[in-house]
């Protein structure tokens, strides 16, 4: 085979096929051609059976990709060749060897919702407190435990002085229990029993040993404790391993991605040689400066530097906006220009950090007819919580809608199950009434044998409180009276899951959002058919379309243009990182990832002010930016129409993000809209907390709120926002 096409670094890799190799591919550098390239080698030049190489990959795609790509390369058979997941390959060893530990062949492999209900019955069992242990809750934990490579008694051990966690080790005693008498293992087991058979029976052991003379294992940055386990297991102790990976791309540390796998593979494997990959074959050089210059502030790393022979490119731009609703009609705009110019929406991307923030940008292209597509989620107005939350406003705007309460009537859980909500739906066609006529008034209703009655009767009373308020309430006020009474927001809280934790950061943009509309006066009926409207717009094939995405989701992905936005202290790098070194260096890594996504074009963003937990507040552009030095073009923006943006109601200038969260706190206001908005016009004489008397000369609608401008007595002309200004009307 021809390996001229290699660039001199990608050779020597590929050349280095005896002993431990660390290839340290930097973004877009082309580590699978060198990958593929060398298996490629060793058949074909090396004369290296294929059932003698094994190769391990993070996903089934990435999988199929190499193996497909090895193939183009030599003419040759290679279905004997092991190439696969680190679950795939272990299903494979386990299903030879696992009677050596007492298991049959033939085992289950339990998914997440069998795992739910073996924890359910666990927890039953033990009599514990099933509010205080939530079943999907506690299934994260013990995956989490496993991922350590502790064992029930040895949590236990470690947690004597810990109540909730001693518990935990229990429920984690009894799920096994159940799991090894129903000869069931779940997605963690494959890779734990894999090393307990491998640990233990020598013969096996060295069958492997023997068995794959080459081994290769892709995106090594991002192997947990039991997956590098299991590798040095099956390598010994001189091995001809090669591992691929990038320590700058290391991002997945709350899946349990342990980075010093990959920073200490020469102290794991002496002698082990090092090749750099710093040639990159994606970005302009202007991006990869900014690559290289941000993620130079890390101190936990193998440094490198990457290049281009490309041409320089076009700057990389920083704007900072006035607000978050103009950043996202600064991007779209942007995108309706580029495209104009030619480019193609599909070639382009919004990345953001959290799933949350996609929302306004949705609005936005919808609002100019533009084709996107959520890339690894679903669009805003179509996830889970979104459309609980708002099921739950349609059932009180309209009592009649049998669809919205049947989607909510065990949302959160509260022991109505299918069948009941099959016999209440059947009663009340039956009788000719609504789901919400039977369901509020089930004492009426004697005849209907029900098991959950109790549950139900409770379900009515919450529905009835919530529809009295609706009449007085602001729509605001209302969504955090749905959150409240319904126990949606707290549910999710005692998660505390990753995946409910982001549910939470959802429901907290729609509530951002519902407070834009309320600042403007909107009715529940109007917001609902807005909302409605919408989401039937026609679409365009979602192919053609511009992606969004978190910067988590875009890893491995490149686009011609790149926008990266909400770039925030508290919220890029986020709140919870900044609580430690270690966490903001991997904001950093991500930050690096989300810039090397770019080949041509690259948009940074921030705003000055965010709609956060249905407040206006003040943001500080992030710490990234500044790192980023002279190698972004600043835009200043000289209007800075937002003058005097505060949090008035904490009587502070501080940038900090509110950290409480509605729906969790009992607040009722039965006050109909605020005063804020149409109340307040030009000629009125006001009284500002901080700025004294004054009168309002000039009044506009802004971006769901109302700028004034203010003639105050002793302070002069103020420009102001009236949402979160604290002003009143006086005589």
């Amino acid at each position: 085979m021809d390996i001229n096409t290699l660039n001199d670094k990608q050779r020597e890799a590929l050349l280095a096929t005896e002993g431990p190799l660390l290839i340290l591919a930097g973004a877009g550098s082309g580590k699978t051609k060198v990958v593929t390239s060398k298996i490629a080698y060793l058949m074909e030049e090396l004369n290296v059976p294929s059932w003698k190489i094994l190769a391990i990959t993070f996903t089934n795609k990435a999988a199929k990709e190499m193996k497909d790509r090895v193939q183009k390369l030599i003419d040759r058979d290679i279905s004997s060749m092991w190439i696969g997941t680190f679950h795939s390959i272990c299903v494979r060893i386990l299903r030879r060897n696992i009677e050596r530990i007492g298991y049959n062949g033939n085992f289950t492999i339990y998914d997440r919702d069998d795992q739910i209900t073996v924890v359910k019955e666990a927890i039953a069992e033990l009599a514990i407190d099933k509010d205080m242990y939530k079943p999907r809750s506690i299934v994260n934990d013990i995956s989490n435990i496993k991922g350590e490579g502790l064992s029930p008694i040895e949590y236990i051990e470690a947690n004597k002085d810990n109540f909730f966690k001693e518990n935990l080790g229990k429920i984690y005693e009894l799920y096994e229990k159940k799991l090894r008498k129903n000869n069931a293992l779940d997605f963690d087991d494959l890779l734990i029993k894999t090393v307990d058979i491998l640990r233990s029976e020598e013969d096996v052991r060295d069958f492997y040993r023997d068995k794959f003379e080459y081994i290769f294992v892709d995106e090594y940055q991002d192997t947990n404790k039991i997956q590098y386990e299991l590798i040095k297991l099956i390598a010994g102790k001189n091995p001809n391993l090669t591992v691929v990976g990038d320590n700058d791309q290391s991002i997945y540390k709350w899946r349990g991605a342990d980075i010093n796998n990959i920073l200490n593979f020469h102290k794991d494997f002496p002698g082990a040689k090092i090749v750099k990959l710093e040639q990159n074959y994606r970005s302009t050089q202007k991006i990869l400066d900014v690559a290289n210059e941000v993620i130079g502030y890390n101190t936990t790393r193998i440094d490198k530097n990457l290049w281009t022979a490309r041409d320089e490119g076009k700057d990389v731009v920083y704007r900072e906006f006035p607000h978050s609703n103009e950043e996202e009609y600064g991007v779209i705009n942007k995108i309706i220009a580029l495209n104009y110019k030619g480019e193609e929406f599909k070639d382009m991307a919004i990345l953001y950090r959290t799933n949350a923030q996609s929302r306004g940008f949705e609005e936005a292209l919808v609002r100019e007819r533009i084709p996107y597509k959520i890339v690894g989620g679903l669009k805003f107005y179509d996830r889970m919580e979104v459309k609980d939350v708002l099921a739950y406003l349609r059932v009180l705007n309209n009592t009649d809608d049998n669809v919205s309460l049947s989607r909510i009537i065990n949302r959160p859980k509260r022991g109505i199950g299918d069948t009941s909500l099959a016999d209440l739906l059947d009663y009340a066609d039956a009788k000719g009434l609504s789901l919400y006529d039977v369901v509020t008034n089930i004492d009426k209703f004697e005849d209907l044998n029900l098991r959950a009655r109790k549950n139900i009767k409770d379900f009515g009373s919450i529905l009835k409180i919530l529809k009295e308020r609706a009449g007085n309430l602001s729509i605001g006020k209302l969504f955090e009276e749905v959150l409240y009474e319904s126990g949606y927001a707290l549910d999710l809280k005692n998660q505390n899951t990753i995946e409910a934790k982001t549910r939470l950061e959802n429901i907290e943009e729609l509530h951002s959002n519902i407070m834009e509309y309320d600042r403007e006066g909107v009715e529940l009926a109007e917001y609902l058919n807005t909302l409605s409207l919408l989401s039937d717009v026609d679409k365009t094939s979602e192919d053609s379309g511009v992606n969004l995405m978190t910067m988590h989701a875009a890893k491995g992905l490149e686009f011609g243009t790149v926008f990266l936005v909400g770039l925030e202290e508290g919220l890029f790098p986020t709140s919870r990182a900044l609580e430690s070194d270690e966490e903001v260096e991997e904001e950093r890594r991500l930050c690096y990832v989300g810039v090397t996504r770019a080949r041509n074009n690259l948009f940074i963003s921030s705003s000055r002010t965010r709609s956060m937990y249905g407040k206006l507040t003040p943001a500080k552009r992030s710490r990234f930016i500044g790192e980023m030095g002279d190698k972004i073009e600043i835009i200043e923006d000289k209007s800075r129409e937002l003058l005097e943006i505060r949090d008035y109601n904490e009587g502070s200038t501080s940038v900090t993000r509110p950290k409480k969260f509605f729906g969790l706190d009992k607040k009722v206001e039965t006050s109909k809209k605020s005063s804020h908005g149409k109340n307040i016009n030009v000629g009125d004489k006001v009284k500002h907390k901080i700025f004294g008397k004054g009168m309002v000369v000039q009044k506009k609608e802004k971006n769901g709120d109302y700028e004034v401008v203010i003639s105050f007595d002793k302070k002069g002309l103020k420009r102001l926002m009236l949402s979160v200004a604290p002003i009143e009307l006086v005589d």
